[in-house]
């Protein structure tokens, strides 16, 4: 591995965890050595990375300093062009142009001799059937989900079943056929999944919920024995 290689995956190491980490875990990760580890430390701060902490109490990366796109290796390319090209196929109108949007961007900032890497990835999204959704419904769940506020919507459930409910919308699941909305029910006084396409009536509150959407949402991982690694 090129040292321009290794300080750039040390970089996306820090860029991961929001919390300080210890030398040794990073060294352990990237498979170098820990006196290596700190020059390559303090190779990054010199060219102007906020990277703080010492050896003993552990490192953090600031926010603020970024990376140029074209950095990115092959198989990241590849990732990004699959998870977007995912979104273009599944995603409703919005995002769907946002992933084709986002995937014309990167290509423009790669390096000339890369561009290519785009357009000819050759991990593809396969076809499949979708349920009919509302994209102003979608939209309006979206801008809930990133203001955090409380949703008073008419659902029904697959039983055919209506019932009015305020709910604390957390995150939205995609699937290939469905959406699912995640959220705190005030009637169950728990964690319930809502589909979108089963919503009659929607209306966004002026009212935020009173839990931190990150707090709610670690706390379903929870009740849901998901291991999800937020570092």
């Amino acid at each position: 591995m090129s040292r321009a290689q290794r300080l750039l995956d040390l970089l996306q190491a820090l860029r991961r965890r929001r919390r300080p980490v210890r030398g040794q875990i990073l060294a352990d990760e990237l498979g170098i050595s820990l006196r290596t580890l700190y020059r390559d430390i303090g190779a990054l701060q010199a060219q102007g990375a906020a990277i703080e902490g010492e050896a003993g109490v552990g490192y953090i990366l600031r926010p603020g300093f970024t990376l140029p796109p074209l950095m990115f290796t092959q198989e990241e390319v590849e990732a990004l062009v699959l998870g977007s090209r995912w979104v273009a196929e599944h995603g409703d109108g919005p995002l769907a142009a946002a992933a084709r949007n986002a995937l014309a961007r990167i290509e423009a900032v790669m390096p000339a001799d890369r561009r290519g890497d785009v357009a000819g990835a050759s991990l593809i999204v396969g076809p499949g059937k979708r349920v009919a959704q509302s994209e102003t419904m979608q939209a309006s769940l979206r801008a809930a989900i990133r203001a955090e506020r409380k949703l008073t919507i008419t659902y029904r459930d697959q039983n055919g079943s209506a019932s009015a409910r305020t709910i604390w919308p957390i995150a939205l699941a995609y699937f290939a056929a469905v959406q699912v909305v995640v959220a705190w029910c005030e009637l169950r006084q728990g964690f319930r999944h809502f589909r979108p396409d089963r919503i009659e009536a929607l209306d966004v509150s002026t009212e935020r919920y009173p839990r931190r959407r990150a707090v709610l949402l670690k706390a379903w991982e929870a009740a849901e024995g998901i291991a999800a690694d937020r570092n």
